[in-house]
């Protein structure tokens, strides 16, 4: 009786942990800066949070391409590089990007 409680339970969690690996998979890729208010920029920092040193404001409409996600405390950072200029890498908020 306890292993057909404890395969079901299995099987949902393989299933979350499949979903979240693809949707993480899934969010890679060209992305464009947006929702920064007029006057003001994205900040690219040299590491995820904001205790780092900024690299340099990007805004709205920038071209980024997105490498890898990781949560810190209660925001989601994203390191990244700017289309134009593939060298110049940081990591910026992912609340302020969009999929292109």
């Amino acid at each position: 009786m306890r292993s057909a409680k404890v395969l079901p339970l299995a099987a949902l969690l393989m299933a979350a942990i499949v979903n979240t690996e693809s949707a993480a998979a899934a969010s890679l890729g060209q992305y464009e800066v947006f929702g920064v208010e007029d006057g003001d920029m994205l900040k690219m920092r040299a590491g995820p949070g904001t205790g780092f040193n900024v690299i340099v404001g990007l805004p709205n409409g920038t071209a980024l391409r997105v490498h890898t996600c990781e949560q810190t405390g209660g925001t989601r950072w994203c390191r990244v590089s700017l289309k134009r200029a593939r060298g110049l890498k940081g990591y910026v908020s992912w609340a302020y990007l969009r999929k292109k």
